[in-house]
């Protein structure tokens, strides 16, 4: 059983799902509209009063999360802690409240999240398909052949920054609707072209508020019934006949809802518009049943991260032999340190990406492929995972000062040292011999003490290992660790 916890631009949601018979199963949902953009100042700042609420609404969820047996639990943020310049400041109070990481996800991965949901619900492999969520704070756009993402890309467009702008005072006008869906088709424009090319047999809206339009519009049986641009055009009119979110009283949607479903109707005509679609089909399937289906995948060992670390090796012609034999001498050093919490996989990964820096150049690869670590499209990863990454990556050589801070966390100092000494290993050639290789890493009343016991005659088949360790020895000191290297 798994539970993936949404902090959304409106609302913050939780599923807990059970698979049975190739299918998710929901067994429980939670959902706190907060309106969490609707905190933000001008400055990008949350209020104290917002961030408070996000607090107590993550301990509701951690009591709800306690009454089940989980296999495992995955917190995700999306837009408005991607923008929010004092997430840094809620954060940790999240985590506290909900007793779980909480993952501040790219838009890119969002979109990717609630494809996998979506596809997970529509069971036609060969369909052609195009995908719209149009959340709080951004929209996500997704193409792609049966489960095969083609394109996917996020738009800083959502239902927040759309009312705030263009109805803040609740008033509906022709001018101020025309002017919202004019900026919403010149988010998408650009794009346009991109989507038009990959086609689509059938076009979705994922998300919460497209599924509540469309409730308006069938249930009042609003133009032809459906999501099309002439019942969404209908139900314009509706509303400026109205003139105001308070006027709106048609059964379908709650009260307090009709401002998002204002902004929301506005970013979807413009994007309907831009992209040349004619009608959507809503559907009850997205983010939340896709991080369920990811937590399914990793349990299961087809973890996409994976994968998407083999891509970015393809992509900037990796030695994958070379790659798949130092994430191996890494993971073997790794075990001998006894690490207490493990960071064997972030440590496989960085392994084999710790020479993609090459592509760019060999002076200083370990710098570039630090950047490429952090900043490349890896799906499945997160913002903080792929720091990491960038850690180990550029840390694998060279002075250790530049990550010094990072070396503070005992079980991260001993992932980098194991990638190092792997390194160092590939390079002296001394990949084959490391059977009776000790390596520990203890605490001292001095300080951090490093203790490398080589078996005897290695150091003569391999001349070039003794150089390696004395740069070791100089690099871990100007970092306050003891590092001795000796043959027993």
């Amino acid at each position: 059983m798994f539970a993936a916890v949404d902090l959304g631009s409106n609302s913050f949601r939780l599923h807990i799902g059970e698979p049975a018979g190739g299918r998710m199963h929901i067994v429980r949902t939670a959902r706190e509209p907060i309106r969490l953009a609707a905190g933000l100042d001008k400055n990008m700042l949350l209020s104290e009063a917002a961030m408070r609420t996000a607090v107590r609404t993550l301990q509701d969820f951690r009591a709800i999360l306690d009454e089940y047996t989980l296999d495992a639990v995955r917190v995700v943020a999306t837009n408005t802690l991607r923008v929010a310049r004092n997430a840094d400041v809620l954060l940790p109070q999240l985590e506290a409240a909900i007793g779980y990481p909480v993952e501040v996800i790219s838009g890119e991965e969002e979109g990717r999240l609630i494809y996998m949901g979506v596809a997970r619900a529509i069971d036609r492999l060969d369909e052609r398909r195009l995908v719209v969520d149009i959340g709080g704070g951004s929209t996500e756009v997704i193409a792609a052949i049966g489960p095969e993402i083609t394109l996917v890309e996020s738009f800083g467009i959502g239902t927040h920054p759309q009312t705030a702008a263009f109805f803040a005072d609740g008033r509906i006008s022709a001018r101020a609707f025309d002017a919202a869906v004019t900026e919403a088709r010149a988010r998408f424009e650009d794009a346009a072209g991109l989507y038009k090319a990959q086609g689509w047999d059938a076009a979705y809206g994922s998300s919460g508020t497209m599924r509540a339009i469309a409730e308006v519009i069938s249930r009042n049986s609003i133009g032809d019934g459906s999501l099309s641009q002439a019942s969404l055009h209908a139900l314009r009119d509706i509303l400026l006949e109205l003139g105001h979110v308070d006027a709106f009283s048609l059964p379908g949607i709650k009260r307090e809802r009709v401002p998002v479903m204002v902004g929301g109707l506005s970013v979807l005509i413009g994007v309907m518009q831009e992209l040349g679609v004619e009608r959507l089909t809503a559907i009850n399937a997205g983010l939340r049943l896709g991080v369920l289906s990811d937590l399914e995948l990793r349990a299961n060992r087809r973890d996409r991260r994976d994968a998407a670390i083999r891509a970015c090796m393809r992509r900037f012609g990796v030695d994958s032999q070379r790659a798949l034999r130092t994430a191996s001498i890494a993971s073997t050093l790794y075990e001998k340190l006894e690490p207490g919490e493990s960071r064997l996989p972030h440590l496989c990964w960085s392994a084999m990406l710790h020479e993609v820096g090459q592509s760019v150049s060999m002076t200083g690869a370990h710098k570039h492929g630090a950047y490429i670590a952090e900043h490349a499209d890896l799906p499945g990863f997160t913002t903080r995972e792929q720091g990491l990454l960038r850690t180990l990556v550029l840390g694998q050589k060279g002075n250790l000062r530049k990550i010094r801070e990072s070396l503070e966390d005992a079980d991260l100092a001993r992932a980098v040292l194991a990638l190092r000494m792997a390194v160092v290993c590939m390079h002296a050639r001394a990949d084959d011999d490391l059977g009776g290789v000790k390596l520990r890493m203890k605490a001292r009343l001095e300080g951090m003490r490093i203790e490398l016991d080589l078996p005897s005659g290695l150091m003569d088949k391999h001349p070039t290992l003794a150089p390696w360790l004395e740069k070791e020895e100089g690099a871990w000191g100007e970092v306050g660790f003891g590092f001795v290297a000796r043959v027993v």
